[in-house]
């Protein structure tokens, strides 16, 4: 019998499921073989923050909770700040230098990570264009938005896989987090991602963290799945 790979910090599960009782359910099939937890906005009105206090508390886990907060910078100090109370790890707002600084100061004298969104994976060019957003290469936006947010203090940002090498060159990027959603194993569906890259090659660009979700918990053997991402990423 082949033993189990233990769980990997640098895989992040996004648990994308319709409620609490079904995020408790996957983690459990889940078990040893996964350490750290997305759970995100969809997952608000079904019991999100007590499934992720649960994880955290009962069961050790690490939490990555993505808000993709979005505000003026009273209110989002103000959410951060009430968010910070519950020790989880990772919260997501969006990178615009005045959010992540107004993030910064709600989490202030907690260990909670403010990560900058910086362009979301589903988006391209054509997308950018449609939301009014200024031309160029969309690469060179994303490391634009990834320095200004490190610049505002940032602890890190989520940023697609073919822009983490060029972000991890930015000088501002030392002692940075960098995680990386849009992430397939070979063989999966992109599903409504448009910039992705597999797990193995998000790490060696510079990656810290892989999201991923559906290839994991929409699998026939969801446990399965995670033991082959963790044999992919365990040679990198």
């Amino acid at each position: 019998m082949t033993a189990l790979l233990p769980a990997d910090d640098r895989l992040i599960v996004a648990l994308d499921v319709p409620n609490a009782l079904a995020g408790l359910e996957m983690a459990r099939v889940l078990g040893d073989s996964v350490s750290f937890y997305k759970i995100g906005l969809g997952m608000l009105t079904g019991g999100g923050l007590a499934l992720a206090n649960e994880l955290k508390e009962e069961h050790g886990k690490r939490i990555f909770l993505d808000m993709k907060l979005f505000d003026i910078g009273a209110t989002v100090e103000a959410a951060v700040r009430g968010l910070a109370q519950f020790d989880l790890d990772f919260l997501t707002v969006h990178g615009d230098p005045y959010v992540v600084k107004a993030a910064k100061e709600g989490a202030s004298g907690k260990d909670l990570k403010i990560l900058a969104v910086t362009i979301l994976t589903s988006l391209d060019r054509a997308d950018l264009d449609a939301a009014l957003i200024k031309p160029g290469d969309i690469k060179d936006l994303v490391v634009e938005r990834a320095g200004a947010a490190f610049a505002a203090g940032a602890d890190g940002v989520i940023a697609s896989p073919q822009e983490a090498a060029l972000i991890r060159a930015l000088p501002e990027a030392e002692g940075k987090l960098i995680v990386t959603p849009g992430v397939r194993p070979t063989g999966s569906s992109l599903g409504d991602q448009k910039r992705v890259e597999t797990p193995a090659a998000a790490l060696a660009n510079g990656a810290d963290h892989i999201v991923v979700g559906r290839p994991v918990w929409r699998a026939n053997n969801p446990a399965a799945a995670a033991q082959a991402i963790l044999a992919e990423i365990s040679a990198v």
